[in-house]
């Protein structure tokens, strides 16, 4: 019931928004994309993530404009065992494409 309402309260009063983002540094082999999924989950983000063959990993994002900047901002220090050197984040039209956030595998 709490998550419900604070996911409402995230939601609320704020514009939708897309965020496609890079992750750059050691940001694989370190539960990345399982933390994100957490951290988009509890703030109602939905979109997808996944691993680069390059070592980035890349995501996006969909939701209010709040709740995004702050899976934005967890990508920046990432989970504990990971390095993040740069975030590169390009800002999309909103398309509503997403009823959730999955782990995208190749």
């Amino acid at each position: 019931m709490a998550d419900q309402l604070f996911k409402a309260a995230m939601n609320s009063s704020d514009k939708l928004v897309r965020a496609h983002i890079y992750i750059y540094g050691r940001v694989q082999g370190v539960f990345f994309r399982a933390n994100m999924l957490r951290v988009a989950s509890i703030y109602g983000v939905n979109g997808w993530v996944r691993n680069l063959r390059d070592g980035r990993v890349e995501a996006v994002l969909e939701g209010s404009e709040k709740a995004v900047k702050r899976v934005i901002e967890w990508a920046h220090e990432g989970p504990p065992l990971a390095y993040v050197e740069k975030v590169e984040v390009i800002w999309e039209d909103y398309k509503g494409e997403f009823d959730s956030f999955r782990i995208l595998y190749f």
